[in-house]
């Protein structure tokens, strides 16, 4: 039998890698760079409005209201992490460099998506989630995957039920990646903000979970090490990598949901899609699964080249525009 001999320091070499991965993922959560706003509306020729409004905690939320003159109906959207109401400028570094050994190194950029949502019939608001792009920051500039996420999508409810030009509009929500995930916590939190709300379209939710394993997969590291990883967030976050997670909230969603995915994604574990999906209790809910492509960020540009049953979606649970 052959007894393969251990070199201590391949060992210390593979510590060390383990370590600062750790350290610069978890640091992440409390340190993480804001990216640029590169394009408005006006670059796809649609008139717009600066507005800003408070998160439920009060945090300031910058947005874009986009009017569709003749039409009830308004969609809220929000974007990402990483991302802003423009996009995520993936194509320029450091933001390159999040994605690129996946292949997701092309700028993602929404102008289409509102163009399109325009096109069919809706106003549109889309904000800057807290920590992101123009808005404040909250929570000693956290981000928690949607927890403290959550309180800017009831804030965006209450801006639209308060408003005396929207208020009578029929709302209908549009959340990718981390709007995703505060959005389904949010319909968990405070179920009465959603009663005028007839539908949901959420892109690719995510766990951490299932975004670090992939991770360690990627590198070839030990998933014993996750345990370390958990600690070393919870540290930084006060939460661990389940807490930071839609699963559960799932089980309280009472909303149509279209939920979408790039099925083989290799930045994240897709399951997690599957799983949220699962855990929605309501028979009015649809999930789809982008195939021929690795690429997440092909899922957050899905909508602007097949935009076809998401809008279908809008339409059926939401109605015709007057």
């Amino acid at each position: 039998m052959n007894v393969k001999t251990v070199d201590p320091a391949e060992h210390t070499g593979e510590d060390e890698r383990i370590a600062m991965l750790i350290r610069q993922f978890t640091g992440g959560f409390r340190d993480q760079i804001r990216s640029p706003i590169l394009a408005t509306p006006a670059d796809v020729g649609l008139q717009y409005d600066n507005v800003t409004f408070p998160s439920e905690d009060g945090v300031p939320l910058e947005a874009w209201y986009i009017p569709r003159a003749g039409s009830d109906r308004i969609i809220i959207a929000n974007h990402p992490r990483w991302a802003n109401r423009y996009g995520l400028p993936a194509h320029l570094e450091p933001w390159k460099s999040i994605g690129a050994r996946t292949g997701n190194d092309f700028e993602v950029n929404f102008m289409a998506d509102y163009r399109i949502l325009h096109e069919a019939g809706y106003n549109i608001l889309t904000y800057d989630i807290r920590n992101h792009g123009h808005s404040g920051a909250g929570n000693g500039n956290l981000v928690t995957t949607g927890i403290y996420e959550s309180r800017d999508v009831v804030g965006s409810l209450d801006y639209v039920s308060s408003h005396p030009d929207l208020k009578a509009m029929t709302v209908g929500l549009f959340g990718k990646c981390l709007g995703s995930n505060a959005t389904l916590i949010a319909m968990a939190r405070r179920p009465d903000r959603f009663r005028n709300v007839r539908c949901f379209v959420g892109a690719q939710p995510i766990s951490v979970r299932a975004f670090v394993s992939r991770i360690f997969a990627l590198n070839g590291f030990p998933t014993s090490r996750l345990e370390d990883l958990d600690q070393s967030l919870r540290l930084v976050t006060s939460f661990g990598m389940d807490a930071l997670s839609p699963l559960e909230h799932a089980k309280s969603v009472q909303t149509p949901t279209f939920l979408y995915q790039v099925r083989d994604d290799l930045m994240a574990d897709s399951n997690i899609v599957q799983q949220v999906y699962d855990n929605i209790p309501i028979l009015n809910k649809h999930l789809f699964w982008i195939e021929n492509t690795t690429r997440r960020f092909d899922g957050y540009t899905y909508f602007s080249r097949q935009p076809e049953q998401m809008l279908d979606w809008f339409e059926r649970n939401m109605g015709s525009a007057n």
